[in-house]
């Protein structure tokens, strides 16, 4: 199993400098091929304009949305033909209400998406929309990279947060590229139930599936002792120098369920190394 098609989403240069060189590395790695996103978002909502004026407010901003993508593919493709990966780019224009089945469509046909962190001073809630709709409609693992990220891979010391649930099994089985390549793998189960299915060996199971597949894992219990699950994960990676988190991603919503919250919200807004999450 690899990774053979990679998708990355565009909006802008700035913010996406480090997502950009992760996916070329990812794909030259994986011998995949590289798919690029070059989005311009229209972010106008023309029902709050008075009457008569919503049409050319709304044609004002495509136009300009269209210059953004036209810029961003040109921009992309100087940067990618000195580049030794197979790969396109493409130019299109979203609405920010459609932002997310776009993304959706696309990504339901690519083995990873590579995004930028959602979160942070300048981010557009079309990073957001787009990391979400390659989860939970797309289906397909997302790698998060923070920003400044050098783009290294494979990560040599991986963290998977492990509850066992559907969405951290699945997160681990999507992610075993990665996990096949690190040197070592970080079963990380935090103040497991006393008397669920894996009490007498939390993680051993899981431990056991990753051996078979050549990896290397280790498994690491640990108390809650601070008020999130976040903190306590950010801080086991930070004391076992991880370069790369696995984790289920969870939405917290019963009519909607691309809204993220709790630990995977928390996890994005404060990690400082790349996070591949599934659901």
């Amino acid at each position: 199993m690899g990774y053979k098609t990679i998708l990355t989403v565009v909006t802008d240069l700035a913010a996406a400098k480090a997502q950009l060189d992760t996916a070329i590395a990812v794909a030259r790695r994986q011998d995949a091929h590289l798919e690029i996103l070059c989005m311009g978002v229209d972010r106008t909502q023309t029902g709050y304009y008075y009457a008569g004026a919503a049409a050319f407010v709304q044609q004002e901003a495509i136009d300009r949305a269209q210059q953004e993508a036209a810029a961003i593919e040109q921009s992309v493709k100087t940067r990618m033909a000195l580049e030794d990966v197979r790969w396109s780019a493409e130019a299109l224009v979203a609405q920010i209400g459609v932002v997310g089945t776009v993304v959706g469509m696309r990504s339901r046909f690519a083995d990873l998406v590579i995004s930028g962190r959602p979160y942070g001073e300048g981010r557009g809630i079309e990073i957001e929309a787009a990391l979400e709709a390659a989860m939970f409609e797309g289906g397909v693992p997302v790698l998060i990279v923070p920003d400044g990220y050098d783009g290294a891979v494979p990560a040599r010391r991986v963290v998977v947060a492990w509850n066992q649930s559907n969405e951290s099994l699945d997160a681990v089985r999507k992610a075993l590229p990665f996990l096949k390549a690190a040197e070592t793998v970080d079963i990380t189960v935090i103040d497991p139930p006393a008397h669920g299915p894996e009490r007498s060996d939390p993680g051993g199971q899981l431990s056991q599936f990753l051996s078979r597949h050549g990896v290397h894992a280790e498994v690491s219990v640990l108390a809650k002792t601070m008020p999130r699950i976040s903190d306590i994960l950010n801080r086991h990676v930070r004391d076992t120098n991880a370069d790369l988190v696995v984790m289920g991603a969870y939405g917290h919503s019963r009519f909607r369920e691309a809204i993220l919250g709790g630990a995977t919200r928390n996890m994005l807004e404060v990690a400082d190394i790349p996070v591949v999450m599934a659901h």
